[in-house]
């Protein structure tokens, strides 16, 4: 029973994509750190106030949160940028290596 299921993950590569999984997270924490560190900061600057992200507006007691998902469509374009980034480079690289 052992050697069907590591046989199983061998065969499926399971365990590949466990790493991927793990790297993945890693790698979504580093770049949130680059968005929430470097990057908004600089947008705080620009942006009059300064707590742009709190921006709200209120409309029969029910508070939208504009500057909230504002904040989060920015984080998830960067984030989007920097993944499409480093796939490509990864396959680009993949497809010179089978050439």
């Amino acid at each position: 029973m052992l050697r069907e299921f590591l046989e199983f993950l061998k065969e499926y590569g399971v365990v590949g994509l466990a790493i991927a999984v793990v790297i993945g997270g890693k790698l979504n924490a580093l770049v949130g750190s680059l968005v929430d560190n470097l990057i908004m900061p600089f947008v705080g600057i620009v942006v009059p106030s300064g707590d742009w992200r709190a921006l709200g507006v209120t409309i029969a007691g029910s508070k939208f949160g504009i500057g909230a998902f504002l904040g989060s469509l920015l984080d998830f374009l960067i984030v989007a940028g920097m993944v499409f980034m480093f796939a490509k480079t990864m396959l680009k690289e993949e497809k010179v290596a089978k050439k």
